[in-house]
Formats: structure tokens, sequence, C-alpha cells
């Protein structure tokens, strides 16, 4: 069984400072900015897939899909978190809301950074805490309007991938695109470790070391993600979701859901579907 999967309650936040590597995955239900102000590059592990976001570039992606920061030479980088209710109120383009819950994060190339950017972070999160009314919804319709100019600048892009040369780290990255891709099938840890081309029991030391959990349990947070986007964005039954993510049974799918999630999944798809999406 996974350790429980950290899920903040929402807020809607932001701050600045160094970034600092996380040592396992987690997820929290909202809508997440990132921007790298300073210095070089983070790597995020997001649903098993490397992602790198660049000096001055900005990344948006629901939070729900568990991501890890495992690498980083950002000296200073902003955050921005907005609680997926008002995400969804947005009324955002069909496309855009579909892209953001499939998992798949939008970040600007370089050529689409714009000058402001640090700036206006910056001011958010003073705004954002704030307790007048007024300085929050102001930065909330900034925000909203970057989302909209970043998908703007990101019309099917495709995710960039880890090139680093860490081999430990290149190990684990063919590890864990293996498990994304492949996590709604039945899927062992010699499977995982086989796409690595390494023993298995090396294998689970080299994700243990760089992702600081199980391979089992990554898998199954991954599992986890995609039964929580199935309950939010489709009218499936349980049973249906269960067998989609790839879990054994529903009686396995419960558990793991309700340890993970601390809620059945039925009150899990209550409280955060809306409207929009259906």
């Amino acid at each position: 069984m996974a350790a429980p999967i950290e899920i903040q309650p929402p807020g809607l936040v932001g701050w600045a400072g160094r970034p600092i590597l996380m040592n396992i995955a987690h997820q929290h239900d909202d809508l997440e900015l990132n921007l790298v102000a300073e210095g070089g590059t983070m790597l995020y592990l997001f649903g098993g897939v490397p992602v790198e976001v660049g000096p001055g570039c900005v990344a948006a992606f629901w939070a729900a899909v568990p991501h890890q920061l495992v690498a980083s030479s950002a000296t200073r980088a902003h955050w921005v978190h907005v609680p997926f209710a008002t995400f969804l109120s947005w009324g955002l383009p069909t496309a855009l809301v579909g892209r953001l819950l499939s998992g798949t994060p939008l970040v600007t190339p370089p050529s689409a950074a714009m000058e402001t950017d640090s700036a206006n972070f910056a001011q958010w999160a003073e705004d954002l805490s704030s307790e007048h009314p007024e300085r929050r919804r102001i930065a909330m319709l900034e925000v909203e309007a970057r989302v909209r100019r970043l998908a703007l600048a990101t019309p099917g892009q495709p995710v960039h991938h880890y090139t680093g040369g860490d081999p430990a780290l290149v190990q684990v990255v063919a590890m864990v695109r293996h498990i994304a891709e492949h996590f709604r099938e039945p899927l062992t840890v010699a499977d995982v470790a086989r796409a690595a081309r390494l023993h298995p029991n090396y294998a689970m030391a080299q994700f243990r070391k760089v992702v600081r959990t199980t391979v089992v349990d990554y898998l199954t947070r991954c599992r986890l993600a995609e039964a929580r986007r199935l309950l939010v964005t489709t009218d499936l039954p349980i049973a249906d979701v269960a067998s989609e993510s790839g879990f054994s049974s529903v009686s396995r799918f419960y558990t793991a859901f309700r340890s993970g999630c601390g809620m059945p999944p039925a009150t899990y798809r209550r409280e955060h579907r809306h409207g929009e999406l259906r």
C-alpha cells in the first residue's frame, strides 16, 4: 500500500524563494504556477514524466498529479497556487482545461518569456496575502490572464525531457517514464527495472535514492492521480475508474484511495465535480 499522499488544503497563495528539493512526490488540488526568476533550471518528475523549467520560463499544471522537484540550479523562483474550484470558474477554453487536467504541464519557451513576469509574481504574492478583497481580486484576474497568455504561447507544445548527465537520474528518468506510459497496465518492479536495463534490486535502490520512495508506492500514486482525474472529468462508474487507472480490483482501489486521499472515491467526486466539465 502506498504511503499517504500529501494533499494540502486549497488556498490562494503566492510566495518566492530558493527552490528546495522534495524528498517525496506530493500533490494538492489546485493549479500551480512556477516562474524561474534567477539561476538555472528546475527539474520536476511530473506524473512520472521529467519536465525542465528553464530560466525565465513559466510553468502551469494541475498539481493533483504527483510532482517532485528532484534537481535544481535555480537560485530564486516564484510560486502561485490557485484553488481548483477557482480555476474551473474562470471558464477557460475547453481544450486548455482538458490539457491541464490530462496531466500535461504548460511551459513557456524562453522566446515567450515576459519581462514583467518576475515583478508580477512578486506583486501577486503581496496582493494575495492582503486582507483587502479588491487587491486579491485584481491579483486573481491578472493570474488568470497570465494563464491564458501562457496557453497561447504553448499550443501543442511537446514535453521537454531531461538531458542531463547524472547517471542515477538518467536511470530513474527511464523508470518513471516507463511507469507514466504503462501504469494503467499490470506492472512489476522487474518490468520497470528492465526499462532502465538494470537488475531489479539495483533499480529499486537507485529509484529510492532519487525519488525517496519505492517503485510500488510511486506506481500507486500515479494510478491514484489518474483516478482523481477521471472522477473529476468523467461520468465513469467507480469500478471503471479503478480499471482505467490500473488497479487490479475495485477493493484494492478503494483501499488505496481512502489511504491516499482520505475519503472514498464517490465523496471525492462529489466534492470536486463542477458543472463546467460535464
